[in-house]
């Protein structure tokens, strides 16, 4: 069989339109999953029962499940219980937000509990209450911690966007399952797919692993 390098740049631009969409869901999931695994991360450290119970509910029927069925859920199901249909767009930044949300909410809580107890009674003898000493003292220092797993969960996510080939989203997936539906051109395309994924994930490792020196992250 000849590896026709022609058939990959023919491909290249349908492929590079599912990348601007594979990056959307990404960056648009992960903001939306930063911000519910902050509360869900503070939940799992809270003394409230209903809240550590709530959040540790979520925690585990989300990383209990794999993403591909979530995806599925939100695109099929969910709209069933509201009333109107989600399009794929909206599903697929769905699924990542929450994916990842229970993810993340574990490194904020791992980050949150690996600060020594002596900062917090350091904030208690400064004067500050609960909230101060979290904010100033505790959180800066346990942010710092969660910048290795954060890079990671990133890396992880942009793959899965890759499922959502499965629910009609445009990403880059399925921009090669159209491409190669037309030419035949498994060797070719899915080579390209994959160096498409490499260009995205190698760049991030490189620059995870840069900031994690700079800022001394053991």
């Amino acid at each position: 069989m000849e590896f026709e390098v022609q058939a990959m740049f023919k491909s290249f631009p349908f492929l590079l339109e599912g990348m601007k969409w594979t990056i959307y869901f990404t960056v648009t999931g992960l903001i939306l999953g930063f911000a519910i695994g902050v509360i869900i991360g503070f939940g799992r450290t809270a003394k409230n029962k209903l809240l550590f119970s709530a959040a540790t509910v979520y925690v585990e029927i989300i990383r209990g499940t794999p993403i591909l069925v979530q995806a599925i859920w939100i695109y099929y199901a969910l709209p069933e219980l509201l009333g109107f249909n989600l399009n794929e767009f909206m599903a697929g930044t769905a699924a990542i937000a929450i994916n990842s949300g229970a993810y993340i909410a574990e490194v904020v809580r791992g980050a949150i509990q690996g600060v020594p107890k002596g900062q917090r009674e350091a904030g208690r003898s400064l004067g500050l209450n609960h909230f101060q000493t979290m904010r100033y003292i505790i959180w800066p220092q346990a942010f710092k911690r969660m910048i290795p797993p954060l890079g990671n969960q990133f890396i992880i996510s942009l793959k899965d966007t890759s499922l959502f080939s499965v629910i009609g989203a445009a990403e880059m997936t399925l921009k090669a399952t159209v491409v190669v539906a037309a030419n035949f051109s498994y060797l070719e395309v899915y080579s390209l797919l994959a160096l498409m994924y490499l260009s995205l994930t190698i760049p991030l490792t490189i620059a995870l692993r840069s900031l994690e020196r700079r800022l001394d992250v053991s």
